[in-house]
């Protein structure tokens, strides 16, 4: 008679000396086929155990490894603490087949590694990310990755701690994303997921998402103060509230709360006169042995005034220097309050039980030229965009490890809910002042949404995970003045994943990624039906590998490409849409994470996409400013105490500014660098941006446009000049 032996599961949770989780950590049973990583939650499983005697190890970047000798004789639950030391890619497996592992071992890395002082570092660190700015520093950045110019975030999704950064049919472009409120200290790991592959993502997760968490404690409180050119200063405090003391729980619990202050005139004839203020607090508590809760709050404000972008041909006639302004009146205020509360639960099945409650109030208020005397030839173009809004949310997931039978099988199910409450207005203005109103009303957009995940190991090697996402859209808008431009719709979307995953060697993973996603069009575009399809899919694959070539470098490359349906965009700065034919974009990444020595760090990441418009003719289909080629990368010197530099490059060549190509936005090659020298409280820097004083442009257009006194209008590049050289030095204590 044949019999089946029994077999037992391994389970626990990994977390630091501060009992927070250490996400994406590997545990592996040495001499077996058997490994796990450490979720969000730091728990980890490992099923399919036979009786017996196994060394376990436990390793993360920039966490001492452990190892220890366990006795497998039932179902056992083992939770394990390690200690942060110095990083040493030695210690980094690729074993754990999962995508994980990678995005937040290099997200882990290059957070220690690159220089972050503004919430825009906190973007640049994106492998293959490029950002510009064009209306002052207060407004969201314009984002290029994978052959896409989402604009301000209408094809790449954001969040932090859970909460999306993303704003849905926004006074100023669809996904606008305003990263602004973040106080960079404060961020404690950044995952990319690029590619529309993750079932927990939905709206505007395309070409992909990035996931930013903030410290659950601090280190050490610190006072920071920065200065530099441009009458440019930076102060900032973190402070720990509670020490070992506790509140509510004998058990592990942080308070702490930090502050930013930043002001400057920037480098443009026409001060800009920025101020903005960031006040952050977060309480994170251990409950019992199974109970975690994180509580933030956070809020910020912003004034400025802005140069705007210029059309070349005013600087080519010396109309106006490359830092001057046709209309200096440009600007803004903004602000954002948030309330963020999470409850994480280990139940005694140890399954994992989560639940995200969230509320935002938000405003905008924008001043923007972009066609000077176009359409007013005797008041001027300036419109003013308001965005007056409520969001609430909830965000929930029940995680279980289990057998399939005799497989071992993680899944998820999930349940979210957002609501958007918005009065949002468009006014014709001239210096500031109302002329007239465009449009004007109410916006209610409800986005309910469920998803299903499971990640089965189909043997030594293999690995498959399955997943299937379902939103709903309520639209709801209200137009103050019109009744024939308001309106209400449902729509719809279905989104499934498959990803497969080979574990080739030790050291060596292959993958194949594949999935439809979407991004919804604006309310006031979907509830007009302008548009068959107002949540066009978004068709994506991936082909690559993340390998170990030497024992202190990590490399990943893969191809992939997207079809996305429709590129339909609510054009906010006009008040219309703009429906295009379906895009195709085929590309290629490549990243090296390389440790020369013990304390000597080089990165590079370099990426290629070929976009283009379908179904209309071959010298008509480029898809304007979408980035074809690009490159980041750069050396660091990094020691606990002593001298600490860096030096890095980025690079972004020459792309189409429209469907013809007959404008072109000019590339660049831009360097970066600092040095530091660190003692055991103080720490005293300095900063060089575009240390070799390239003139660039970063925002670039190809506008239509009518300068005073110009009897027809002009079609031509217009930009807005980037940073010339700045220096800047920065002075920080720790106690």
């Amino acid at each position: 008679m044949l019999t089946m032996s029994q077999t037992f599961t391994l389970r626990g949770r990994v977390a630091d000396d501060h009992n927070d989780p250490v996400v994406g950590a590997s545990i592996m049973l040495m001499n077996t086929p058997r490994s796990a990583t450490a979720d969000a939650n730091g728990t980890y499983s490992i099923s399919g155990l036979n009786s017996g005697d196994y060394t376990m190890r436990i390793a993360f970047i920039g966490f001492a490894t452990q190892e220890k000798s366990i006795r497998i004789d039932g179902d056992q639950t083992l939770d394990v603490a390690i200690a942060p030391t110095a990083i040493d890619l030695k210690e980094v497996s690729v074993s754990p087949r999962s995508e994980i592992t990678l995005t937040q071992t290099i997200g882990a890395l290059d957070r220690d590694l690159r220089p972050v002082q503004t919430a825009q570092d906190l973007l640049k660190m994106v492998p293959g990310l490029f950002i510009a700015q064009h209306a002052g520093g207060g407004k969201a950045e314009q984002i290029f990755i994978r052959g896409f110019d989402c604009d301000h975030g209408t094809d790449l999704f954001m969040s932090v701690d859970g909460m999306p950064v993303n704003m849905v049919s926004h006074a100023h472009g669809q996904g606008y994303a305003d990263l602004h409120f973040v106080i960079p200290e404060t961020i404690d790991h950044i995952n990319v997921h690029k590619g529309p592959y993750n079932a927990r993502f939905g709206d505007l997760a395309t070409s992909g998402t990035v996931e930013f968490d903030t410290r659950d404690h601090l280190d050490n409180s610190v006072l920071k103060v920065e200065g530099g050119m441009f009458n440019t200063f930076r102060g900032i405090a973190l402070l720990d509230l509670l020490g070992d003391k506790h509140l509510f729980s004998r058990k592990n619990e942080n308070l702490y709360v930090a502050g930013e202050f930043v002001r400057t005139d920037a480098y443009f004839e026409s001060k800009q006169d920025f101020n903005r203020f960031n006040g952050f607090g977060k309480y994170s508590g251990q409950f019992g042995d199974r109970t975690h809760l994180a509580f933030t709050v956070s809020t910020f404000g912003a004034n400025w005034n802005a140069s705007g972008q210029v059309p070349q041909r005013a600087v080519n006639e010396g109309l106006i220097d490359r830092f001057g302004a046709i209309d200096n009146k440009e600007g803004g205020h903004t602000t954002r309050t948030n309330v963020n509360a999470i409850l994480t639960t280990r139940l005694h099945n140890e399954a994992v039980l989560k639940n995200q409650v969230y509320y935002v109030k938000y405003d905008f208020n924008l001043f923007s030229n972009f066609t000077f005397f176009l359409e007013d030839t005797v008041h001027g173009d300036m419109i003013n965009q308001r965005d007056n809004r409520h969001i609430v949310g909830y965000a929930g997931s029940y995680t279980q490890h289990a057998l399939l039978g005799d497989k071992p099988l993680k899944w998820t199910f999930g349940l979210g809910a957002r609501y958007d409450m918005s009065e949002i207005r468009l006014l014709h203005v001239q210096e500031r002042v109302l002329l007239d109103t465009i449009r004007s009303g109410q916006l209610d957009q409800l986005n309910t949404s469920a998803y299903l995940d499971g990640t089965l190991d189909l043997g030594q090697k293999w690995s498959l995970n399955l997943g299937a996402r379902f939103d709903v859209y309520n639209f709801n808008y209200t137009e103050d003045r019109f009744d024939s431009l308001s309106g209400t719709r449902m729509l719809g979307r279905v989104s499934p994943k498959l990803n497969l995953y080979y574990q080739a060697t030790e050291k060596t993973q292959f993958y194949l990624r594949s999935g439809i996603g979407f991004h919804s069009n604006d309310a006031r575009s979907v509830v007009l039906g302008r548009a068959a399809n107002s949540l066009p899919s978004a068709y994506g694959a991936d082909i690559g590998s993340t390998f170990k070539p030497a024992s202190r470098v990590i490399m990943n490359v893969a191809v992939w490409g997207l079809l996305l349906e429709s590129e339909i965009v609510y054009v906010g700065d006009g008040g219309t849409a703009e429906i295009n034919t379906p895009t195709q974009r085929l590309g290629a990444d490549f990243g090296v994470r390389y440790q020369l020595t013990d304390h000597i760090f080089a990165d590079a990441d370099v990426n290629y996409s070929h976009g283009e418009i379908l179904d209309v003719p071959s010298d008509e289909n480029r898809i304007p400013l979408a980035p074809q080629f690009t490159t980041i990368g750069g050396l660091a010197y990094k020691r606990d105490r002593g001298l600490n530099a860096t030096a890095r490059y980025r690079y972004i060549a020459d792309r189409p500014a429209n469907e013809m190509n007959s404008v072109v936005a000019e590339g660049y090659f831009l360097v970066d660098a600092g040095m530091s020298y660190r003692l055991p409280h103080w720490e005293v820097g300095v900063s060089a941006e575009n240390l070799l004083n390239t003139e660039w442009n970063q925002a670039q257009f190809d506008t239509e446009s009518r300068l005073r006194g110009e009897a027809t209008p002009v079609d031509e590049l217009h930009f807005t000049p980037g940073t010339p050289f700045f220096l800047k030095g920065i002075v920080s204590y720790r106690f």
